[in-house]
Protein backbone atom coordinates (compact mmCIF):
# COMPACT_ATOMS: atom_id res chain seq x y z
CA UNK A 1 0.00 0.00 0.00
CA UNK A 2 2.92 2.35 0.64
CA UNK A 3 3.88 2.02 -3.02
CA UNK A 4 0.48 3.35 -4.09
CA UNK A 5 0.88 6.38 -1.84
CA UNK A 6 4.39 6.97 -3.18
CA UNK A 7 3.22 6.57 -6.77
CA UNK A 8 0.39 9.01 -6.10
CA UNK A 9 2.89 11.46 -4.59
CA UNK A 10 5.11 11.16 -7.66
CA UNK A 11 2.13 11.78 -9.93
CA UNK A 12 1.16 14.85 -7.89
CA UNK A 13 4.74 16.14 -8.01
CA UNK A 14 4.95 15.58 -11.77
CA UNK A 15 1.63 17.37 -12.27
CA UNK A 16 2.86 20.28 -10.10
CA UNK A 17 5.94 20.71 -12.32
CA UNK A 18 3.92 20.24 -15.51
CA UNK A 19 1.42 22.92 -14.44
CA UNK A 20 4.24 25.46 -13.85
CA UNK A 21 6.36 24.55 -16.87
CA UNK A 22 6.61 27.34 -19.39
CA UNK A 23 4.65 29.79 -17.22
CA UNK A 24 5.65 32.83 -15.21
CA UNK A 25 5.73 30.55 -12.14
CA UNK A 26 8.41 28.25 -13.61
CA UNK A 27 11.51 27.95 -11.46
CA UNK A 28 15.11 28.27 -12.64
CA UNK A 29 17.36 25.27 -11.95
CA UNK A 30 21.16 25.26 -11.84
CA UNK A 31 22.20 21.84 -13.12
CA UNK A 32 25.34 20.13 -14.41
CA UNK A 33 25.80 20.51 -18.17
CA UNK A 34 27.77 17.99 -20.25
CA UNK A 35 29.52 20.44 -22.59
CA UNK A 36 29.75 23.71 -20.68
CA UNK A 37 29.98 22.59 -17.05
CA UNK A 38 26.86 24.23 -15.59
CA UNK A 39 23.53 25.42 -16.95
CA UNK A 40 20.47 27.38 -15.90
CA UNK A 41 17.30 25.70 -17.11
CA UNK A 42 13.79 27.07 -16.82
CA UNK A 43 11.23 24.41 -15.93
CA UNK A 44 9.45 23.09 -18.99
CA UNK A 45 12.16 24.07 -21.46
CA UNK A 46 14.52 21.55 -23.01
CA UNK A 47 17.38 23.92 -23.78
CA UNK A 48 19.24 25.84 -21.07
CA UNK A 49 18.77 29.59 -20.93
CA UNK A 50 22.39 30.07 -19.80
CA UNK A 51 25.52 27.91 -19.74
CA UNK A 52 28.88 28.53 -18.10
CA UNK A 53 31.95 26.72 -16.84
CA UNK A 54 31.44 28.12 -13.35
CA UNK A 55 28.77 26.93 -10.92
CA UNK A 56 28.94 30.25 -9.04
CA UNK A 57 28.24 32.13 -12.29
CA UNK A 58 25.28 29.84 -13.02
CA UNK A 59 23.92 30.41 -9.49
CA UNK A 60 24.31 34.18 -9.89
CA UNK A 61 22.42 34.11 -13.21
CA UNK A 62 19.66 31.82 -11.87
CA UNK A 63 19.18 34.11 -8.87
CA UNK A 64 18.98 37.16 -11.15
CA UNK A 65 16.42 35.49 -13.41
CA UNK A 66 14.36 34.14 -10.51
CA UNK A 67 14.32 37.51 -8.76
CA UNK A 68 13.27 39.26 -11.96
CA UNK A 69 10.49 36.69 -12.53
CA UNK A 70 9.39 36.59 -8.85
CA UNK A 71 9.95 32.84 -8.63
CA UNK A 72 12.65 30.47 -7.29
CA UNK A 73 16.22 29.47 -8.09
CA UNK A 74 16.89 25.82 -7.28
CA UNK A 75 20.54 24.83 -7.05
CA UNK A 76 21.56 21.23 -7.74
CA UNK A 77 24.89 19.58 -6.97
CA UNK A 78 27.08 17.74 -9.50
CA UNK A 79 24.96 14.60 -8.98
CA UNK A 80 21.68 16.41 -9.73
CA UNK A 81 20.39 16.51 -6.14
CA UNK A 82 18.96 19.76 -4.78
CA UNK A 83 21.48 21.59 -2.57
CA UNK A 84 19.66 24.82 -1.86
CA UNK A 85 16.73 26.98 -2.91
CA UNK A 86 16.44 30.76 -3.16
CA UNK A 87 12.88 32.05 -2.98
CA UNK A 88 12.01 35.33 -4.71
CA UNK A 89 8.26 34.71 -4.84
CA UNK A 90 6.21 37.76 -3.90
Amino acid sequence: MAQNNNRSGNEERDQYFEDRAGTDKAHFHVVPHEQEGWAVKKEGEDEPTHTTGSKSEAVKEANRMAEEAGTMAIIHNEHGRIEEQHNYEN
